[in-house]
């Protein structure tokens, strides 16, 4: 088997056999295949695309290219989600809780931020004492005992995917439906869940901009996990307005408490009760209708909130901290944005709010870049509001009172004004779901 008559092979439309796609897999991620050669692959995947059953052998291919999780001890109860990334997206710290509350076996691995958007991990190190590495004895014991562990991705885990993204990523092939399914759901997959919710933003704050590209890419990725044996449902939801009010790190961990103490915002409630329900529903094999109103239970009753403060101790995090937050990093600089005028907010570019947090110290522009847990942003009005001249629209967090005017910039640019009140926006804009053959 030759690299070269692979490359033509796909290059003329042809579909790649299992044996030919693990070929190309295992060589790369030896070595033996050069970046050039892998380089004109993903060019030619790129412009030809691939059926669901090469996504499939190229996912699983992947997925086995390293060490994998074994949760077969949790059976249909093994559960994860995963988010294509938005502003503000602090649903895994709402629903991992809500759904371990509920008896689900929650063994996530979870990435940092980078850019405009916000990683869970870093999310939970704002926390004082959390740890993000766990040994495999530790990290599923702690599932069995308390539901719920979230740790950093493992170096062990997919090491064909981060050779291959990385390529992807200087060679301008990133945003291929393909690529992006079998790199997410290799992830997924190796990461030995049962049950897997999806939550595939759309908008000006996510990657993919359209309906149509998120559909896409939900449909594939979960065909990919009906293949391999998995139950998969995706949710495509709104990132044209940030999720919830707070953006950035300690600021996110707040909004989370408070949202299982049975408060917070109804957008971002909205969005967290309808992943933790379909996983609740697949790992019970449940009505829709009924898992909802568990999780409704759950969020009301303070129940989903005892199982947070139990997981965050259970990793070394100082669970005191989410009901005294003043034991959370705090911000020195506090700033209000006031509005310049007079109107309604017709919308919000979520991917400039995103920034805006970033250029306080929240975000990197890098991975090895440090971050600032305290910075970030607290919205006061969002998209529909009515706001007077002078009134606070947001207030900065930052430890550098410089940062400041660079962020109140690009975060005024962000708000599109109207005279007119603005039609309500849909939040979750399409399920898609299949359950898998195993």
């Amino acid at each position: 088997m030759r690299v070269i008559d692979l490359i033509h092979k796909k290059r003329e439309g042809g579909e790649l056999t299992r044996e030919e796609l693990q070929f190309l897999v295992r060589g790369y991620t030896a070595g033996e295949i050069p970046d050039y050669q892998m380089s004109a692959f993903t060019m030619a995947v790129y412009f030809r695309g691939m059926t669901d059953a090469e996504t499939a052998c190229l996912t699983e291919a992947m997925m086995h290219s390293g060490g994998t999780v074994d949760l077969s001890r949790f059976g249909k109860l093994s559960a994860d989600k995963h988010s294509t990334g938005g502003v503000g997206d602090k649903t895994s710290l709402i629903v991992v809780p809500v759904a371990a509350s509920l008896g689900c076996k929650l063994a996530k691995m979870s990435g940092r931020g980078l850019g405009h958007t916000g990683g869970t991990v870093d999310k939970l190190e704002s926390i004082p004492g959390f740890r993000t590495t766990l040994d495999a004895d530790a990290f599923l014991r702690q599932v069995e005992e308390v539901g719920a562990a979230i740790v950093g991705q493992s170096g062990d885990l997919t090491p064909a995917d981060k050779k291959l993204y990385a390529l992807r990523d200087v060679t301008d092939t990133v945003d291929s439906i393909p690529l992006i399914a079998s790199s997410i759901m290799s992830k997924k997959l190796a990461s030995g869940a049962h049950s897997i919710v999806l939550d595939v933003k759309v908008g000006s704050g996510a990657f993919l901009k359209t309906e149509a590209q998120a559909r896409k890419l939900a449909e594939k990725m979960v065909a990919i996990g009906a293949a391999c044996g998995r139950n998969v449902t995706a949710l495509l939801t709104n990132m044209d307005v940030p999720l919830g009010y707070y953006v950035g790190n300690a600021l996110e961990v707040i909004e989370a408490a408070e949202m299982l103490k049975g408060r917070g915002c109804a957008d971002l409630k909205t969005v967290c009760v309808e992943l933790a329900s379909h996983l609740v529903a697949m790992c019970h094999e449940m009505p829709l209708s009924a898992a909802r109103a568990h999780v409704e239970d759950q969020l009301a009753s303070g129940a989903a909130f005892e199982t947070m403060k139990k997981w965050i101790a259970a990793q070394g995090g100082d669970a005191r901290a989410l009901d005294d937050y003043s034991l959370l990093p705090q911000a020195s600089v506090q700033h209000e944005v006031l509005a310049p005028k007079d109107g309604y907010i017709a919308h919000m570019d979520a991917q400039k709010i995103g920034e805006a947090s970033s250029l306080l110290g929240a975000g990197r522009a890098k991975k090895e870049d440090p971050i600032d847990y305290a910075a970030g942003l607290v919205l006061r009005k969002k998209t529909g509001d009515f706001v007077q001249k002078g009134e606070p629209i947001a207030v900065l967090h930052t430890n550098d009172a410089s940062l400041v005017a660079g962020s109140e910039k690009t975060l005024l640019s962000a708000i599109g004004w109207s005279p007119d009140k603005p039609q309500p926006q849909k939040l979750i804009l399409g399920t898609v779901t299949r359950e898998g053959g195993a």
